[in-house]
């Protein structure tokens, strides 16, 4: 069974027993999240929200906080000797997948 969920903007495909990484959550390193924000349930039965299930959440545990690798962003205005260099690193939660109930 699968489950497509939406949190920090973004959506993800979850399987029973998965990791995924999301945006930072304000949650405790040990600690249970509840995402009832379901879009899709698949596997055994189909369910498709409009936008979301009413009564479908995922549960998971939090792993882990942490930040990505750094990247680098750069602007140029050519012409004007115009340069500027910045960089940046998203904080991350790692999530896994405990359960799925649709």
């Amino acid at each position: 069974m699968y489950a497509i969920i939406e949190t920090g903007g973004k959506q993800y495909r979850v399987e029973e027993g998965s990791k995924i990484r999301v945006e930072k959550l304000a949650s405790e390193v040990g600690g249970e999240v509840i995402l009832d924000k379901v879009l899709m349930v698949g596997g055994g039965s189909f369910a498709v929200g409009n936008p979301y299930i009413a009564d479908a959440k995922v549960s998971a545990e939090v792993v882990e906080h942490g930040r990505g690798e750094k990247i680098i962003v750069f602007k140029k205005r050519r012409r004007h000797d115009s340069r500027r260099t910045q960089g940046h690193r998203q904080d991350f939660t790692t999530l896994a997948i405990k359960s799925i109930s649709a």
